[in-house]
């Protein structure tokens, strides 16, 4: 079975620093792509960021360029996603998602966390 247990948020200052983490079993990082997405109410699920597994490459939307940072552990196979210069838009809750293809667009995951909300206040 495979699961994602995503974590890290809270609720923190502009300007401040957040480390998501999402932790999977039942898949390996290294035959995966791991999509970070975010939702805020009333808005559309956006895809943030991605790691992929196979070959390490990543991608950014251009809200989150030059402030987040993606990452992987095949160890421990986990992802990390490192947001710094936090703003108010930031702030919604965030999941990271498993799959095949390396893609921003949320229909491309199969395998869901539960989500971990994040506040930016200003």
């Amino acid at each position: 079975e495979v699961q994602l247990v995503d974590s890290g948020g809270g609720l923190v200052q502009a300007g401040g620093s957040l480390r998501l983490s999402c932790v999977g079993s039942g898949i390996s990082l290294g035959n995966s792509v791991i999509g970070w997405f975010r939702q805020a109410p009333g808005k559309e699920r956006e895809g943030v960021s991605v790691f992929n597994g196979y070959d390490g490459s990543t991608y950014y939307a251009d809200s989150v360029k030059g402030r987040f940072t993606i990452s992987g552990d095949y160890a421990k196979n986990t992802v990390y996603l490192q947001m710094n210069s936090l703003k108010p838009e930031d702030t919604a809750i965030y999941y990271c998602a498993a799959g095949g293809l390396a893609s921003s667009r949320s229909r491309s995951y199969d395998y869901w966390g539960q989500g971990t909300q994040v506040t930016v206040s200003s």
